[in-house]
């Protein structure tokens, strides 16, 4: 017995050795240089995004097999990735995270069967999914495994598409092949300085077109948060970008069976908000802060932006409301005077189908003069991006509540949930216009003939500007004929909001039996 106590001694003293070898990664040289560069180790940022000690390991011992090119002689713990699962604010989360001190965390057969597995284990329990990027690319060395293991990791995404929610954070190098993950799921983040992602990297752009770009300006934070769209949040540092994930998923629910979590509120639902009575200025030519409008109907006036430095002219993001979560689409008529546009369309679209998924309501709050004008547009295919928001709200089953501020105009009025739509409560305030277009341009083409042979054109087409704001720039006939369910004090709207969401909790919609719509992408 004592023999066999012994022999087990020797066995788990070997097992702690691998162990502690293994969760060593690519060893003090290689770690010392990921904190030079400002990093965290993969390892440390496992731990410092999850609850203390909740995170278990699966796949430690995994090897790579691959024997050309001298790999066989290339010590890889964990195949350069670590996975597996734990908790944030005590929800269960499935994780990833690329480790870039064991071979540049670079992407072989193995190393991405891990992530797979991991994936496969989120979608099977219902729980998010959160991968870490960090990654030299693809493991020349390992030639077309590699790339069927990028196939296997983007088709996981797919499937789990609107049923879990999906998590992509850029640490380091995202580039080529790798960048199609992130794209496919709900949420990117990225970090200041540290983050890069694209197709082909500076060297390549410089070779084949001539231009001189840095891997930032290519691909770093800020461009893919107000240029190109790719990521939806941007850090200062890691620990602020898993500050951000915390928050984020406080919005989500686990999976697309669920809603998200409520929370206590110890405001009073029907205290009145008598500051929205002056955030429309008289002139309305003049813009205002929809901000204003958003932190003062939410609770504790939060409001956790979704895409915040992109098309800005439109605003998304969640709030909540008597401490229900509520996705908030809102018009900006600070930029750009609130008009639609490829992009902003593009985000919001994206943004009420992510919530739509996952079970959230939709507040949209509309101040638009229509879509922006222009041979950039047209020839950018604003008529084709304009559509995809139509088909987002016309598709989206969860409650749809809009309140019209001020300005909605033609086409724009429509596509920002309208009853048309499938709005199902639609307010406005006292002094919204709803109308085809704006008073100067209806009076020029119904009152020409009149301002043209008038004696003094100017004084008559003043005056017709004033008959046709009169008659049909105002909410009251869209209420007679239904198409506002109310018109509303502004110092009401919180209370009008959280009675609206509340009464819409048991909505059941009866869809049409089809394989897939076909969004105009």
């Amino acid at each position: 017995m004592k023999e066999g106590q012994t022999l087990l001694t020797e066995k788990q003293e070997k097992f702690e050795e691998l162990r502690e070898k293994l969760l060593a990664g690519g060893g003090e040289r290689a770690v010392a240089r990921q904190h030079e560069r400002g990093k965290m180790t993969a390892r440390e940022r496992v731990y410092a995004l999850l609850d203390d000690r909740s995170f278990v390991e699966t796949g430690l011992f995994v090897k790579h097999r691959s024997t050309e090119f001298e790999m066989d002689k290339k010590d890889a713990p964990g195949d350069g990735v670590i996975t597996g699962y734990g908790t944030i604010n005590g929800r269960l989360v499935y994780i990833s995270a690329q480790d870039f001190t064991v071979i540049g965390g670079s992407l072989g057969e193995e190393h991405a069967a891990k992530i797979a597995r991991t994936q496969e284990a989120a979608l099977k329990v219902g729980a998010p999914m959160i991968a870490i990027n960090d990654s030299g690319g693809a493991r020349i060395q390992e030639g077309v495994d590699a790339l069927a293991g990028y196939g296997r990791i983007f088709f996981n995404n797919t499937q789990a598409s609107g049923v879990i929610p999906q998590i992509s954070v850029i640490m380091g190098p995202c580039a080529g092949g790798a960048v199609y993950s992130p794209a496919l799921m709900d949420y990117v983040f990225m970090v200041d300085n540290t983050s890069e992602m694209f197709i082909t990297g500076p060297k390549v752009v410089q070779a084949v077109t001539g231009e001189e770009v840095s891997s930032q300006d290519l691909g770093g934070a800020m461009t893919h948060n107000s240029i190109s769209g790719v990521a939806h949040y941007r850090a200062t540092n890691e620990e602020d970008c898993f500050s951000q994930i915390r928050t984020l998923l406080s919005y989500l629910p686990q999976n697309n069976m669920e809603r998200p979590d409520a929370l206590p509120c110890d405001e009073d639902p029907d205290a009145k908000r008598l500051e929205l009575n002056t955030v429309i200025p008289e002139d309305p030519a003049k813009p205002y802060n929809m901000l204003d409008v958003i932190t003062a109907i939410a609770d504790r006036g939060e409001f956790f932006q979704y895409q915040e430095y992109y098309a800005t002219n439109m605003l998304t993001g969640y709030i909540r409301l008597n401490g229900e979560v509520v996705a908030v689409i809102a018009n900006q008529p600070r930029v750009m005077a609130g008009c639609l546009d490829i992009n902003a369309s593009d985000k919001a679209a994206r943004f009420v189908r992510t919530c739509d998924a996952f079970n959230i309501p939709l507040l949209t709050l509309v101040d638009v003069p229509g879509y922006l004008p222009g041979t950039q547009q047209e020839y950018g295919g604003i008529i084709r991006h304009g559509a995809k928001l139509l088909y987002a709200y016309s598709e989206a089953t969860v409650p749809k509540v809009t309140l019209i501020t001020r300005k909605a105009y033609g086409g724009a009025y429509i596509g920002m949930c309208s009853k048309h739509l499938g709005g199902d409560i639609v307010f406005a305030w006292p002094g919204a216009e709803i109308a085809v277009m704006g008073a100067d341009g209806a009076a020029n083409i119904i009152f020409s003939k009149a301002i043209r042979n008038a004696d003094d054109p100017e004084k008559e087409r003043t005056a017709k500007i004033k008959e046709y704001e009169d008659k049909m720039m105002n909410p009251y006939i869209a209420a007679a004929r239904g198409y506002v369910d109310d018109i509303i004090l502004p110092e009401d709207t919180r209370q009008r909001l959280i009675s609206s969401f509340d009464s819409l909790k048991g909505k059941r919609v009866l869809t049409v039996s089809k394989k897939h719509g076909n969004i105009p992408l």
